[in-house]
C-alpha cells in the first residue's frame, strides 16, 4: 500500500534557507501576509489534508476509475467527499485576490501545496488543478463583468475549470483547430465542435465546470493567427450568478488510460453551446498559454510528484527486503541476509531517487519565485512587468515540464526494480506510479514539443543564444563567490566547465543550422535534457553551500540533514552530472542519419 509524508523539512530548507522566501515575500504587494507563522500554518495544514485524506483514497480510486452514464461521469468513491473538505477548507483560493474570495496570498505557496496535493494523489489533484489555470487566464484577460461573476465561484471551489484546445485530427499543432464560433446579435457565441483529452471535462465535484475553448470565428484567417478564445460554461450563470440553465456542452465519452484512471478525460461534444469571448478576436492563443503555461509548471510538479512518490515507498522496502550479502562483507551477520540497501547498486538508484525528487524541488520553487513576479504584473495591469518575468520564467518552462517528467518516469522505474517482482504487482502500488508518471512527459505538449520550444524557439528565434548566456553568467557570478571554499572547489569547477560547454554547444548548432535545417530537431532532445541536467547540478550546488554553511554555523535541522544533502550533491555530480557528455556528443552529430533513410525502409515486412 502506498504511503506518502510531505517531505516538510525539505521545503522549509529550500523556502528558508536557500532562497530566502521571506526577502522576496517583502517585494511583493500580497507578501505582507505571509509570514513564517502564517507559511508554516499552511504547510502544516495541507501536509495532513494531503496525507490522510488524499493519500489513503489514492490506490482504490484507481482500482475503481471514473464511471460514465448518458453523459455524467462520477468520481470514484472518497472523491467528492475529499473535494468537499478542500473547499471547505479554502485551499483552492490560496494565491487570489479577496475581493474574488481568495487570501491574496504569494502564487508560490499555491505550487508548494500543488507539489503536496499533486504527491498524494495525481488524478485527484487533476480537478482542482485545471482551476487554477482558468483563473489565472480570466484574472489576466477576463473583462470586469467576467471576473466578478465566474471568480468568486472558481476561487472558493464550488465551480471548477477546463482547458479545451486538442480536437481528433490536431493535438499540438493547434492551427488545425476547427471548432466553429458563430457571433450572434446579443454579442454572445454559439459554438460547435468537438474536443478530446479533456481533463476534468465532467465530473460530480463541482456544480458548474467553466470550460476555456478554442474555436475560429467565420471569417479568422487559417493558422494560429485565427483562433479566439471562449468561456463555455456547463451551466449558463443567471443573474444573481448561481447556476443557471443547461448549456449545450456535453460529454459523449471518457477514455480507458494506461493510467490515471480515476482522473475524467472526456470528449466534449460542443452544440450551438453559448460562448463569451475572452480577450480580442484571432487572438485567443495568446490568452490561451497563460493557462498552459500555468498547466506546464504543474506538469513538471507532477514530475517531482512521481519522483518523490517512488522515493518514499521504495526507501523502507529497501531497507526491509533482505537478499544474499554485500561484497564489501556481511552487514547484518544476526539475519539471513544483508538488506538490500546495502547493496551499492539499490544505493544508486535511491540516490537517483533523491537526487532527483531534491534537485526538481529546488528548480522549481527557484521558478516559483518568477510565478509570484509574473502575477504581480498582472494583479496590476502591468503588461510589460508581466511580460519581462513571463519571459524568464518561459526559459525555465520547457526545462520543468521536459526535463522533470522524464526523470519521474525513470524514477519510477527505479522504484520498481527496488520491489523486483513485487514491483509488478498491483498490492505494492509501485506499478501505479510507473503508469501515472507515463502520461507526463505527453500532456501539454510532449518531450519533443519542449525540447523545440527551448531550443527553436526561445534560444535560437528569440533570443540568438542570449538567453543561454544571460543564465549561464548567473552560475559564473555565483561560482565567483565560492572559487575559493575548499569545500565548493569541485562544484565550481565542474558548473564553470559546462557553464563554458553549453554557450559553445548554442553556438555550434546555430551555425550547423545554416547548412542543416533539421539538426534543431535532431538535436533538440538531447539539448532539453543536457539543459535540465547543469540546471540541476547548479541548484545541488547551491544546496551544497547552504548545508556546508549550516553546518558550520549552526541551522534549525540537525547536522545530519546537512550532511545528507551534501552527500547527494557529491553523488549527483559524481554519477549523474556525467551523462551531459554523451549527451554533448549526440546534439552535436550531423542530422543525416536520422533524415537520409527512405520512409519505405524503415520496414521490411511484406
Amino acid at each position: 500500500m502506498l504511503s506518502y509524508k510531505a517531505p516538510l523539512r525539505d521545503m522549509k530548507f529550500l523556502l528558508n534557507d536557500v532562497f530566502d522566501y521571506q526577502t522576496h515575500y517583502k517585494s511583493l504587494d500580497n507578501g505582507a501576509n505571509a509570514d513564517p507563522e502564517t507559511i508554516d500554518m499552511i504547510l502544516q495544514g495541507f501536509a495532513d489534508f494531503a496525507e490522510n485524506v488524499l493519500a489513503p483514497i489514492y490506490q482504490d480510486a484507481d482500482a475503481e476509475g471514473c464511471h460514465f452514464e448518458d453523459g455524467k461521469v462520477t468520481t470514484p468513491k472518497g472523491f467528492k467527499e475529499a473535494y468537499d473538505q478542500f473547499v471547505e477548507g479554502g485551499w483552492q483560493g490560496i494565491s487570489y485576490p479577496e475581493e474574488y474570495g481568495g487570501m491574496n496570498l504569494p502564487m508560490s505557496i499555491n505550487l508548494v501545496k500543488s507539489e503536496m496535493m499533486g504527491t498524494a494523489n495525481w488524478p485527484w489533484a487533476m480537478y482542482p488543478g485545471l482551476t487554477t489555470g482558468c483563473i489565472n487566464t480570466l484574472l489576466q484577460y477576463g473583462t470586469d463583468e467576467q471576473k466578478a461573476l465566474y471568480l468568486p465561484k472558481l476561487v472558493e471551489g464550488t465551480w471548477s475549470g477546463t482547458m479545451c484546445l486538442t480536437e481528433p485530427q490536431c493535438g499540438t499543432d493547434l492551427g488545425q483547430v476547427k471548432t466553429k464560433a458563430l457571433p450572434q446579435d446579443d454579442g454572445t457565441y454559439k459554438l460547435n465542435g468537438t474536443k478530446i483529452f479533456i481533463s476534468s471535462g465532467e465530473h460530480d465535484l463541482t456544480d458548474n465546470i467553466i470550460h476555456i475553448v478554442l474555436a475560429r470565428l467565420p471569417d479568422a484567417p487559417e493558422g494560429t493567427r485565427g483562433i479566439s478564445l471562449f468561456i463555455v460554461p456547463k451551466f449558463i450563470p443567471n443573474t444573481e450568478g448561481e447556476v443557471g440553465e443547461r448549456n449545450g456542452v456535453s460529454c459523449g465519452s471518457i477514455e480507458h488510460k494506461m493510467g490515471i484512471s480515476s482522473s475524467a478525460t472526456c470528449v466534449l461534444n460542443f452544440d450551438g453551446a453559448t460562448g463569451y469571448m475572452i480577450g480580442e478576436p484571432n487572438k485567443g492563443l495568446k490568452a490561451m498559454f497563460t493557462f498552459m503555461n500555468t498547466a506546464r509548471i504543474g506538469t513538471g510538479i507532477e514530475g517531482l510528484a512521481h519522483t518523490e512518490l517512488a522515493f518514499q515507498n521504495a526507501l523502507p522496502y529497501a531497507k526491509e527486503r533482505r537478499s544474499m550479502r554485500t561484497l564489501s562483507g556481511t552487514k547484518e551477520p544476526e539475519k539471513v541476509a544483508d538488506a538490500i540497501i546495502h547493496h551499492a547498486d539499490v544505493r544508486r538508484m535511491l540516490l537517483t531517487m533523491k537526487a532527483f525528487a531534491e534537485g526538481g524541488r529546488s528548480m522549481i520553487y527557484h521558478a516559483a519565485r518568477y510565478a509570484d513576479k509574473m502575477a504581480q504584473g498582472i494583479t496590476h495591469g502591468d503588461e510589460a512587468e508581466f511580460e519581462k518575468w513571463d519571459d524568464k520564467l518561459g526559459f525555465y518552462t520547457p526545462i520543468l515540464k521536459g526535463f522533470l517528467t522524464e526523470l519521474g518516469i525513470e524514477a519510477a522505474k527505479h522504484g520498481q526494480q527496488i520491489y523486483g517482482g513485487h514491483g509488478y504487482i498491483k498490492e505494492w502500488g509501485m506499478e501505479l506510479i510507473a503508469r501515472d508518471a507515463r502520461i507526463a512527459t505527453l500532456y501539454e505538449g510532449t518531450t519533443g514539443v519542449q525540447a523545440l520550444d527551448l531550443l527553436g524557439r526561445k534560444v535560437i528565434l528569440q533570443s540568438k543564444g542570449k538567453i543561454i548566456r544571460d543564465y549561464t553568467s548567473s552560475i559564473m557570478k555565483w561560482c565567483g563567490e565560492f572559487a575559493l571554499d575548499r569545500n565548493m572547489r569541485s562544484f565550481v569547477w565542474a558548473l564553470t566547465k559546462l557553464c563554458a560547454e553549453w554557450n559553445t554547444l548554442t553556438v555550434r548548432l546555430m551555425l550547423m543550422a545554416r547548412k542543416d535545417r533539421e539538426i534543431i530537431s535532431a538535436a533538440s532532445d538531447d539539448f532539453l535534457m543536457y539543459s535540465g541536467y547543469v540546471m540541476m547540478g547548479y541548484h545541488w550546488a547551491r544546496m551544497a553551500a547552504v548545508a556546508y554553511d549550516k553546518l558550520e554555523n549552526g541551522g534549525t535541522e540537525a547536522p545530519e540533514f546537512y550532511k545528507a544533502k551534501i552527500q547527494t550533491a557529491e553523488f549527483y555530480f559524481d554519477k549523474i552530472l556525467p551523462r551531459t557528455s554523451g549527451l554533448a556528443e549526440s546534439m552535436m552529430a550531423p542530422s543525416e542519419s536520422m533524415t537520409s533513410m527512405d520512409i519505405d525502409s524503415f520496414a521490411f515486412l511484406d
